[in-house]
């Protein structure tokens, strides 16, 4: 497998995904990245502007809550507030604008916490909690999507470590998010079946990138993985958002979620990092195409050395992945389902 000179055709992105895992041991003499922090955090402090308690940067005071927390970002990219006498754009080009709602959702009062290290209760209180703001957002005039994502670790830009993610209900939907609608749509026409439910049954048939399953739900390192191990987490059944999951499945959907969390951290014994976002319909949307998700994308592909975006990512806009999917869901299968850090492990 290590030689492996493969394209890949990635079935909801509608482009090729070029998969050279030999590339992965050639030298490297650039840079690396900065180590994650060592240095244990406490269960709360004074100086987070996430904890229970504490003034936030607009001097609103949290609650002082005990699980999932929700508040309005006091620094959104998008706002109801956005004036709408803007200048005109110039010539062909457009503007709008940028109106919507931006939260921040604290998944624990603890500040020494990640979902990793959290238990399946209080991780299926989280997606409880997207459940509620899907429904919630949805429902506002003028959003056309709901975009919820986590970014973990310093590598990705994260500010404060405090476990946390963002939601947006925009006045559009996301680029990557509209690329799938129409993939999802173009495949059910043409196959009279859903594209996720076809991604899963592949996946299922080949059996070598599954990390971890259920009766509910499925992780897997998708066949056309971009990043080195970039893992998909979604129900065994097509819905359209995570508003959608019964109970039990998302019960099933908190377990295989926790369990990929763990072998991500358990890999080199470090928080690991990634961009996490969910994947879901655009709101209104009408058909039954589209195959609610989540994607993890971690950075590194080594400790300490990152995945650059380079010349055929940024200048071609096709992927590179330096290694084969089939090798780093192997290497993550391997690894213990029980936390390193945990007494029990």
């Amino acid at each position: 497998m290590t030689g492996l000179w493969e394209q890949r055709w990635h079935p909801l992105r509608r482009e090729w995904v070029i998969v050279a895992a030999h590339r992965q041991d050639r030298p490297w003499l650039g840079e690396k990245v900065v180590a994650e922090r060592k240095a244990s955090l406490p269960a709360y402090d004074k100086g987070c502007t996430f904890c229970p308690g504490n003034a936030r940067v607009s001097g609103k005071r949290n609650a002082a809550y005990q699980g999932a927390y929700v508040f309005d970002n006091d620094h959104p990219c998008v706002g109801a507030e956005a004036p709408l006498d803007i200048e005109p754009a110039p010539g062909i080009y457009r503007n709008q604008p940028a109106r919507g709602i931006a939260r921040v959702v604290c998944f624990t009062p603890r500040h020494d916490l990640t979902l990793a290290e959290m238990e399946v209760e209080a991780i299926d209180a989280v997606l409880r909690t997207w459940q509620e703001q899907y429904r919630e957002l949805s429902k506002v005039p003028g959003a056309l999507h709901v975009l919820m994502v986590e970014n973990k670790g310093e590598v990705v830009g994260v500010s404060n470590p405090h476990p946390h993610g963002q939601i947006y209900a925009t006045s559009f939907v996301f680029k990557t998010i509209e690329i799938e609608r129409d993939a999802s749509r173009e495949h059910k026409k043409k196959r009279g079946k859903s594209l996720w439910e076809e991604i899963v049954g592949s996946e299922l048939d080949d059996g070598r990138r599954i990390l971890s399953s259920n009766d509910h739900a499925i992780s897997f390192v998708p066949y056309f993985a971009r990043y080195a191990y970039e893992t998909f987490v979604g129900p065994r059944r097509r819905v359209g958002s995570i508003a959608d999951l019964q109970t039990d499945e998302r019960n099933g959907f908190a377990a295989v979620l926790k369990d990929v969390l763990v072998r991500f951290d358990n890999l080199w014994k470090m928080s690991f990092p990634y961009v996490m976002a969910l994947h879901q319909e655009p709101t209104g949307t009408v058909d039954d195409s589209f195959g609610f998700h989540i994607e993890l994308h971690p950075p590194l592909r080594r400790p300490g050395l990152q995945k650059y975006l380079a010349g055929p990512e940024i200048g071609g806009g096709s992927f590179l992945s330096d290694t084969a999917p089939e090798e780093k869901a192997a290497e993550l299968r391997a690894l213990p389902s029980v936390h390193h850090k945990s007494r029990f492990s």
